[in-house]
């Protein structure tokens, strides 16, 4: 698991009530202090992965990663403002392909279909 918080572009200093949570099997982001909002994406769904530095970022050692995901809520994730934003775009993105592997191995055997479907081994023709 890597939890990190938004930094602000000021020296890099960590002055935002964001945090992002990445674990291996969903991204969290958790905003707000009066009023908290989280919202979980699961780690398969994540298609595609951009890190964008600006000039700020950059002289601060911060990036922000963006993931594009098949999401119905947010189809688009911003980490921004964060340390380390090359290694972490990296292990969402072998990670991310880690676990549709897993779910379309499970999609193609059949484990994911509802064990109830069949009353008879005659309905399964």
């Amino acid at each position: 698991m890597y939890q990190e918080k938004k930094r602000s572009l000021f020296f890099g200093l960590p002055l935002s009530f964001t945090t992002y949570r990445i674990e291996e099997k969903v991204v969290n982001i958790k905003k707000g202090f009066l009023r908290t909002e989280e919202d979980d994406t699961l780690m398969y769904r994540i298609q595609d992965v951009k890190l964008v530095t600006g000039f700020l970022e950059r002289i601060f050692r911060l990036g922000t990663v963006v993931c594009y995901s098949s999401d119905v809520t947010d189809s688009t994730l911003e980490l921004k403002h964060i340390r380390h934003a090359k290694e972490v775009k990296d292990y969402i993105l072998v990670t991310a392909e880690q676990e549709r592997r897993k779910v379309r191995t499970l999609h193609t055997m059949g484990l994911d279909a509802d064990a109830g479907q069949f009353d008879d081994i005659d309905d399964m023709e």
